[in-house]
Formats: C-alpha cells, sequence, structure tokens
C-alpha cells in the first residue's frame, strides 16, 4: 500500500467545519485581490457554481473550489479536481477554474480533467497553498495596500476593523444562503444566486466604515478574535476531539458569530468580570473557550452561555485565573465600585466559574441593588445588614460540575 493510499481522510466534521471557514476567508482574500487589481464591476457568490464563484454581468468569470487539510499528496484531491473540472450549471467551456488549497502538495500542475477542461491550483505570491492561520495577514496586507491606493491613512486598529467587518459580511451572506436553503425551502442555487456580494459594497464597507461612530471597535474586533481562536483551536485539534467537544465548540462558534455587538458587549465584560471591558486579551479567549469545552455539562447558549443548577440559578463561566482569592475579591469590589455596567450584571449573574481556582470562595460586598455606584451613601448605610447585600460565588471548575450534575439526579 503507498503511503497516499495509507493516508486516512478526515472525518466529516472536518470536512463541514474546513469548507465552510476557510472558503469565506479565502473567497474574501480573491475578492480584495481582484479590488485591488482595479476591478469593481463583479459579484461575489457562495456556494453555487463552486464554493465561490466571480461573476460579471451576470456571467460566471472564475470558478473556485476550496480544500482544507484534506491531504498533502495530490492523489487524495483527485476527484475534488476532476468535479471541478466538470461542464455543468454555469460552468461552460473555457471557463477559468481554480483550486484552493491550504497545506503544500507534492504537486500544483495544472490538472486536465475528463471533459478536456482545465483546472489550475491558485497561487499566492511564490506559493501554491494557504494555510488557515496565515490568509489573515495577506488579507490585511491588502487592505492597507487597498488604502494606500485610495490615499487613506490607517493604522493597524483600523485595518484589524476592516477585516473584522468584512470577514463578517461574508460569513453572514455564507450563513444566510445556507439558512435559505436548510431551513426556508429555497434551492441552493437560488440562494446562492440573490446572495451575491457587489465588489463595490466591499469597497464602500472598506473605506467608509468609521470604527467610532455606529459600532464599539472592541467588540467588534472580539467577536473576530473569538472566531479566529476557535476556528484556529479547531483547525489544529480536530482530529483529537471528541465529538461532543466538537459539537460544543461549533456550537458556541455559531453562538458568537449570530450575537448582537450589544449582547456581545455582556460576554466581553463577563469574560472578565474583575476589569473594565475594554480589550480581552488573548490568554483570556483561550481560557474561556477552553473552560466550556472542559465542563463536562452542556452549556445553555442563550445570550450569555450559562448553565442552570437543580434550583434554576445561572452559572456563568469566565476567564478568570485566580491565584489568591483576595486579590481576586479586592480587584472585583474595586471595578464595581466604578463600573456601573458591571455592577448591574452582577446582580443577575452572580455564580462565576473561575477557569482556574484551587477552591472557590465567596465575594460578601455592600452593593444591595444596581445603582449603588451612583449613591455613594448607600454603601455606609449598610453595616446595620438590615438589606441583604449582594454576594458573588467564583466556583472551581470541580465544585461547578458537581453543583450542575446534581441537578441530573434530581
Amino acid at each position: 500500500m503507498s503511503q497516499e493510499d495509507d493516508e486516512k481522510y478526515p472525518a466529516s466534521a472536518v470536512s463541514s467545519w474546513s469548507g465552510f471557514v476557510y472558503q469565506g476567508k479565502i473567497a474574501l482574500y480573491h475578492s480584495l485581490k481582484m479590488i485591488h487589481d482595479g476591478d469593481l464591476d463583479f459579484e461575489l457568490q457562495l456556494d453555487s457554481s463552486d464554493d465561490f464563484a466571480i461573476y460579471k454581468n451576470g456571467k460566471l468569470q472564475t470558478a473556485h473550489q476550496v480544500k482544507a487539510k484534506i491531504s498533502k499528496y495530490r492523489s487524495g484531491y483527485t476527484t475534488a479536481l476532476e468535479q471541478s473540472t466538470l461542464i455543468e450549471y454555469d460552468k461552460i467551456k473555457g471557463t477559468t477554474r481554480y483550486f484552493h488549497v491550504s497545506v503544500r502538495l507534492d504537486n500544483t500542475d495544472a490538472y486536465r480533467g475528463i471533459s478536456g477542461e482545465t483546472v489550475n491550483f491558485y497561487r499566492y505570491g511564490d506559493n501554491f497553498h494557504c494555510g488557515l492561520g496565515e490568509i489573515e495577514g495577506l488579507t490585511k496586507e491588502l487592505i492597507k495596500k487597498i488604502c494606500d491606493k485610495q490615499f487613506i491613512t490607517v493604522s493597524d486598529n483600523l485595518i484589524n476593523f476592516n477585516y473584522c467587518l468584512l470577514s463578517e459580511k461574508i460569513s453572514t451572506t455564507a450563513i444566510h444562503n445556507h439558512k435559505l436553503n436548510q431551513v426556508d425551502g429555497i434551492s441552493e442555487d437560488k440562494a446562492a444566486y440573490e446572495g451575491r456580494i457587489k465588489a463595490r459594497n466591499i469597497i464602500e464597507d472598506l473605506l467608509t466604515e468609521n470604527p467610532y461612530q455606529n459600532r464599539d471597535y472592541y467588540a467588534v474586533e472580539l467577536k473576530a478574535r473569538l472566531q479566529t481562536h476557535l476556528e484556529e483551536r479547531l483547525d489544529q485539534v480536530l482530529t483529537t476531539m471528541t465529538d461532543a467537544t466538537y459539537e460544543r465548540a461549533r456550537r458556541l462558534c455559531e453562538h458568537i458569530r449570530e450575537t448582537h455587538i450589544n449582547e456581545l458587549k455582556t460576554l466581553c465584560q463577563m469574560m472578565k468580570p474583575s476589569e473594565r471591558f475594554q480589550d480581552v486579551q488573548t490568554i483570556d479567549i483561550r481560557r474561556y473557550t477552553k473552560l466550556i469545552q472542559a465542563i463536562s455539562v452542556e452549556p445553555i447558549f442563550n445570550h450569555l452561555p450559562h448553565y442552570l443548577d437543580s434550583q434554576n440559578r445561572f452559572y456563568v463561566p469566565t476567564a478568570l485565573d485566580v491565584d489568591e482569592s483576595e486579590e481576586c475579591e479586592s480587584d472585583m469590589i474595586r471595578e464595581m465600585k466604578n463600573n456601573g455596567d458591571l455592577l448591574r450584571l452582577l446582580f443577575e449573574y452572580n455564580h462565576l466559574i473561575a477557569s482556574k481556582a484551587e477552591t472557590s470562595f465567596t465575594i460578601n460586598t455592600k452593593f444591595t441593588n444596581s445603582d449603588d455606584f451612583d449613591n455613594k451613601q448607600t454603601t455606609e448605610k449598610l453595616e446595620s445588614n438590615i438589606t441583604k447585600s449582594l454576594c458573588i460565588s467564583v466556583i472551581s471548575k470541580d465544585d461547578a460540575e458537581e453543583l450542575l450534575n446534581d441537578k441530573a439526579t434530581h
């Protein structure tokens, strides 16, 4: 048996995940490359003639098939390459066809199919492959070049912001097309044809969006960073994940993608409740997502991802890494005194699961209602304890699992 034949093909989860995430990023890159080269009269179509396609004046210009991590050998793509050369739907004789791969192959010569049509491997600079972790950097370089040609001064933050917005535009369109087909019963072709994205709309979004006018920059950025972290983590460890862990990660990813910006700001704040939400660090994102994947209980993806115990009390996962309970307590109380948004949230969600804590502990505050931060005299009147003050439980993963698993036995 040859090495090529011996290589195992990925599970369906790999194909479905990579096919959705990777093709959207590649489609955005190719569209921006065309815009940079001066073409503003095309339309991008997702999931119809191929994984994505470029149309001009209603006619197919180029058809693109995208494959991620199937094999490092060309032979592993034979069926897909032959599929790309078929004459079907809008793909006629002479249609330009491209094949995108995420790993270096042993052979990237053009493939000639039974139909006589040829498909070429797509080139990224000097390479004929581009990994999931590389495409973002290449796309941001294109955004900067387009802005430079338009004499627009950009910062790294603005480039990142625009990348986040454009990525979300592609993902949203793909999800909408999928919903029209799977849920609403509209044919896949019809959904894709009517859901095309015009090049001029892409360039308009790129050049006119101001991150400080109508969106919260950090929330938009975090949404993209959460997505990217989950995508890259799945890309790296998917073959070692259990089906249950994969499904939970996928559902978290979908939940974040569908969450409105205003609700996402709540998630950002509760991810690290000991600090004012501005910019959540990568380490916090990693801790938060790992905690959700590690807890043995299924989370509830409704507003904030959360859990319910047998008494229907909310438990919210966080990125809190607690070395000293006293330090965590002082940090959180200090932040509550100066952050009304956080205080209001903690009155609703006061059971926090730490990503790492040796033991569980309780923080006793002097706040009796969510408006206390506006009334300095309130905290001075609480020594009598006539009114019950807010208590916050910071719970270790193990203790949380025990409490939540009790629900199943009741």
